[in-house]
């Protein structure tokens, strides 16, 4: 008879060349080109690129970024406006996207902070970079910098642009692949709200594992379209580039994100899906009539980046959208925390949906726990919706670390510093952030309590509340005493008294 399989011969089993390929986001588009080959990948005005293009301009690119000197553990720069799967790394090397709202003399902080041997930039961003570049220490390096043409833009040419690069490369070049699914793949700099940008550096492990967490969450279908809202420098689009490219969705680009082009998008492209930052949801909400169009159906929208206040969210699926949240940071490579619908809160009245879809809520398959701890002894808070305490992640889609400075992780969780509450039913409510909390006369008080009320007047389209000593708010004099009172009759009593002064002192 067959002999049974020891137990110890089934433990000593383990990782072989056979079975421990790196995960990586980087196969989906070959896969991409196989599938979809014939379907539309990107759309931007009239220009229309199909799957197995975007391959081939993708092993262009790699084949053109080899000629030219690009190695694994190099570092390549992004910074250009539109989000596009087109410039997906293939070479191994670190891929860099930079914000484009920030000024010369800290895009060249990053650049010398990273050492980018190479930066491809839009034509409205080039002035940008050159005087970024003049502002490098002498003798540094600079980047070799291909400007990105659009088609829809009359600038001058460059010597070698984008285009012309990628005519030098091969469509048929072998792309390389990682050799561990820990290899760095791309750096993202947070936005420096609380103290000097850090570079974060995400593995490909990482990447894949928020990829997939998303599509599952948000039950993408095959061939979606997706509506590019979101920039690329906000932790690379939240793996969406990549996502798309998994499941053969269209991604739709547009130049401005204003109510009008994001509405007549939607409409002409049959949008399916997008992802935004709430502000942008409260601009949607508030929008005049005459930027609306009707919704061609169901629109799925995923928010983060900021505590979504209920009253917005309120706003914005009563016109049709339906609005998935989610909570996460640079550090994690997007939103890995997300606000699951539970069916039996279908029943609630509206309002208290609302409340409850604001809330950050339970971990992503690319997070393997999260917990709200005391700051000082690191032992997890009362699971009660009240007691504060420091938001803790540990999982796959944590960052490396930071590109040579300190880590935040420590007893083996990685510290967001951000303040929040811990439900008893599991879901995680973010209050602000440590930095962030405004205290008077003793109480804590939450900058983001504060704004989720102004942002419920109709009147506002954007809110920011800070702490200053003998702080006076000032109120747009088309509106006078408006917001004041509506503040006030929805605070006062929680808050506190204040002190007299003013009618413009709260």
């Amino acid at each position: 008879s067959q002999a049974k399989p020891s137990r110890d011969g089934i433990a000593n089993l383990g990782a072989n060349p056979a079975n421990s390929s790196p995960l990586t986001p980087l196969g989906f588009l070959e896969r991409a080109a196989t599938i979809f080959g014939d379907c539309p990948s990107v759309i931007y005005h009239d220009t229309v690129f199909t799957w197995s293009q975007t391959y081939r301009r993708c092993l262009r690119l790699a084949s053109a970024l080899v000629s030219l000197g690009i190695s694994r553990g190099d570092i390549v720069s992004h910074m250009f406006p539109l989000s596009s799967i087109l410039h997906m790394p293939r070479v191994c090397a670190s891929f860099n996207t930079i914000n484009t709202r920030l000024d010369a003399r800290t895009v060249s902080v990053l650049l010398l902070h990273a050492g980018s041997k190479l930066v491809l930039v839009d034509q409205g961003s080039l002035p940008l970079i050159r005087d970024a570049l003049r502002l490098l220490p002498p003798g540094h390096p600079a980047p070799r910098v291909i400007p990105v043409e659009d088609p829809h833009d009359e600038s001058p040419a460059e010597t070698l642009t984008y285009e012309t690069l990628l005519e030098t490369g091969d469509p048929e070049f072998a792309w390389v692949r990682p050799l561990s699914e820990w290899d760095p793949m791309v750096l993202n700099y947070t936005s420096g709200t609380t103290s000097a940008p850090k570079g974060v550096v995400h593995c490909h492990r990482g990447v894949f594992l928020i990829v997939l967490a998303w599509l599952v969450e948000l039950a993408v279908p095959p061939r979606p379209t997706y509506l590019w809202t979101l920039p690329m420098f906000h932790a690379n689009g939240w793996g969406f580039p990549w996502g798309m490219a998994l499941v053969g969705g269209t991604n739709v680009c547009i130049t401005r994100v204003t109510a009008a082009t994001v509405y007549a998008a939607i409409a002409r492209h049959r949008v399916t899906h997008l992802c935004c930052a709430p502000v942008v949801l409260n601009m949607l909400a508030n929008a005049p009539e005459v930027a609306r169009q009707p919704l061609p159906g169901k629109v799925r929208v995923l928010t983060a980046g900021a505590p979504p206040p209920a009253a917005v969210l309120q706003r914005t699926e009563a016109i049709g959208f339906e609005v998935s949240h989610g909570y996460g940071l640079t550090e994690t490579a997007g939103p890995v925390i997300s606000c699951t619908w539970k069916r039996e809160w279908d029943e609630l009245p509206e309002t208290e949906r609302a409340c409850l879809k604001s809330r950050q809520g339970v971990r992503t398959l690319s997070i393997a726990e999260v917990d709200v701890v005391d700051a000082e002894t690191g032992r997890g808070v009362p699971r009660d919706g009240s007691t504060m305490g420091e938001v803790v992640l540990r999982g796959g889609s944590v960052m490396l670390g930071y590109l040579n400075d300190d880590a935040a992780i420590r007893d083996g969780w990685f510290y967001t510093g951000d303040v929040g509450v811990m439900h008893p039913d599991g879901y995680l409510e973010i209050r602000d952030r440590s930095k962030d909390v405004i205290i008077s006369a003793g109480e804590n008080v939450s900058s983001v309590e504060v704004e989720s009320v102004l942002y419920g007047h109709p009147a506002v389209d954007e809110a920011a509340v800070v702490a200053r000593a003998r702080s006076t708010v000032v109120f747009r004099a088309d509106l006078p005493g408006k917001i004041q009172k509506y503040v006030l009759r929805n605070l006062a009593v929680e808050m506190g008294p204040t002190h007299r002064g003013s009618s413009s002192k709260m």
